[in-house]
């Protein structure tokens, strides 16, 4: 006999997105980081929001191009959204940004595995903060 897994929506709904000049500016202020090559993770505990919302950036000064910076944020929303489930959603509601900091762009597997990684390290930063 089959054991089911609990299916689970991979969404990413608009008010899991971070947006609203006042709530970016607390999270590049008073948020902590860390790196996880190529990528830049902010972290902000307490937003007002019923969800964990984020936030995906390439800097134009490493992509001039909008094509390239555009598939970059694509491949890290869509790891996000597939990985987003590991996230411990009790108590804390969470401000996150990514910011892709390489030069060159990655492949889709290896934002997956840091996107994965990243998920892991914000889980034990949510159980510290309990």
């Amino acid at each position: 006999m089959k054991k089911f897994e609990k299916i689970v929506k991979q969404t990413f709904k608009k008010s899991e997105r971070l947006s609203g000049k006042k709530d970016i500016e607390e999270l590049f202020n008073n948020g902590s980081y860390f790196y996880l090559s190529p990528l830049k993770i902010l972290v902000n505990p307490g937003t007002s929001s019923q969800v964990h919302q984020v936030l995906f950036a390439v800097p134009k000064k490493n992509f001039k191009r909008a094509v390239d910076r555009n598939l970059l944020k694509r491949r890290m929303r869509e790891a996000y959204r597939l990985h987003k489930h590991l996230l411990i959603t009790e108590p804390n509601k969470l401000s996150i940004a990514y910011i892709y900091t390489s030069k060159e762009a990655a492949s889709y597997q290896t934002i997956a595995k840091q996107i994965k990684e990243s998920i892991n390290r914000l889980n034990n930063y949510v159980e510290k903060s309990i």
